[in-house]
Order: C-alpha cells, then sequence, then structure tokens
C-alpha cells in the first residue's frame, strides 16, 4: 500500500511540476491539457486520474507552492516563547529569505507572471495566501494588543489588510525590477524600490498602530545587491 501511494504523489507531481513551467513559459490561458499530455506523453485517462480540470490543477500548483512556507509560519506563530513584535518580525523575515532563495526564478518569470494570460493565475495565488495567511497574523496582532505592543481596533481584519499592502506593494517592486533591467543606468528605480518598502513598511505599522518602527526598510545599497543576484546565479 505505501508504494502506490508514493507512487500516486510522485505522478501527480511530475504533472503539476510541468504544468507549472509551462505557464511561466507561455501563460496559463493559452496553456492547454494537450500541453501537459504530451510534454510527459502521458494519456488523457492518465491526466484525469489526478485532476478534474484545469482549474483544479491551477489550485494545486498554488496550494503546493505555499505548504512549506505556511509550515514555517506556524511554526513561528504557535512558539509560546516569542513575544507578539518577535513573531510579526520573524513572520517577515521568513517571507524575505523566500525572496532572496528564489530570486533567480522570479527574475526568470516576471515578465510572464504580470502577462494578462496569468491574471487568474495572480488572483488565485491571492486568494491562497489570504486564505492561508490571514488568520495566522491576526492570531499575532491580538498577542501583540495583549502585550501592549499593537493597538489596532481591528485585530479580526488586520490580516486581510496587511497582505493587501504586502501584495500590493510587492507587485509595484517587481514591475520597478522589471524597469530596472530595461535601463539600469537610471538610479530612481532603485530610489523607487527603497521608498516602495519604506511606504508599505510604515503603512503596516501604523495600521497596527505600533508604538514604534518593527519592520525593516532596506536601503539603497541592500537593493543594489537583491538587484545583482540574478546576475550571479549558476
Amino acid at each position: 500500500m505505501a508504494r502506490i501511494v508514493k507512487e500516486y504523489a510522485v505522478r501527480r507531481n511530475e504533472i503539476l511540476d510541468t504544468a507549472q513551467r509551462l505557464i511561466y513559459t507561455k501563460g496559463y490561458e493559452k496553456l492547454t491539457i494537450r500541453d501537459i499530455l504530451d510534454t510527459l506523453q502521458i494519456s488523457n485517462g492518465a491526466f484525469f486520474h489526478y485532476f478534474a480540470s484545469k482549474s483544479e490543477l491551477l489550485e494545486a500548483i498554488i496550494e503546493r507552492g505555499q505548504d512549506d512556507l505556511d509550515k514555517e509560519f506556524r511554526v513561528i506563530v504557535d512558539d509560546p516563547d516569542l513575544s507578539a513584535l518577535d513573531k510579526f518580525q520573524r513572520f517577515f523575515a521568513a517571507l524575505g529569505r523566500t525572496r532572496s532563495a528564489h530570486q533567480a526564478l522570479i527574475a526568470d518569470v516576471m515578465r510572464v507572471w504580470f502577462a494578462d494570460d496569468n491574471a487568474i493565475v495572480r488572483e488565485k495565488t491571492d486568494e491562497v495566501i489570504v486564505q492561508r495567511r490571514a488568520p495566522l497574523l491576526n492570531t499575532i496582532v491580538r498577542q501583540g494588543i495583549q502585550e501592549g505592543a499593537f493597538t489596532t481596533p481591528y485585530p479580526d481584519q488586520a490580516g486581510q489588510v496587511i497582505l493587501s499592502i504586502t501584495r500590493g506593494m510587492g507587485n509595484a517592486v517587481l514591475k520597478l525590477v522589471l524597469a530596472f533591467e530595461q535601463e539600469p543606468e537610471q538610479p530612481h528605480y532603485i530610489e523607487d524600490i527603497v521608498a516602495t518598502n519604506a511606504a508599505s513598511a510604515e503603512a503596516i505599522e501604523r495600521l497596527l498602530g505600533a508604538a514604534s518602527p518593527c519592520l525593516d526598510r532596506p536601503n539603497a545599497e541592500e537593493v543594489k545587491a537583491w538587484l545583482a543576484l540574478p546576475k550571479n546565479r549558476v
């Protein structure tokens, strides 16, 4: 029985891996199930054994992409020895490490990510992120209110608003990165990225009613180093 379960998981992941690569290269709207079948040399029946539709496949790709990071978030939130401020800072530090670890991939797929053909992927990704992470952030915020670190009167809505800010400003930063790649001699893009990150941090801190700044604000040198990472990838 264990062997059969393992085989099922391996085959399912093969389909997910292939579909994800094709989404990055041609976009979700243009991707067809036939593209996946031809790439993997499998039958219709084999595909539909794992996924009932193209939309179900998309949901599985997005869910899988969040699993490992969400486990790390859960460990942070459930740690009884951490203050709310520590948890909040570690939550965002984990996000930062993930971005750095996947910088090469981000650089490769950014243009496709913002294409019209991937609008539904962006929308579904945002939906999954809010569904999974907003409750975790709300838990941290409620603890922070009890400890006197935060004063927001809307702890049960804070997580969703925080994620709206981070996703919106994150997309703004990625678009600035794309523009910088086209005109690397223009220093204002680095200044704009620094300002956008700072504005996002300040908006979140004001929402929380934080007594003092609690989120990192990268400076120009740190942004330059981040932008240089894709060029150094192996």
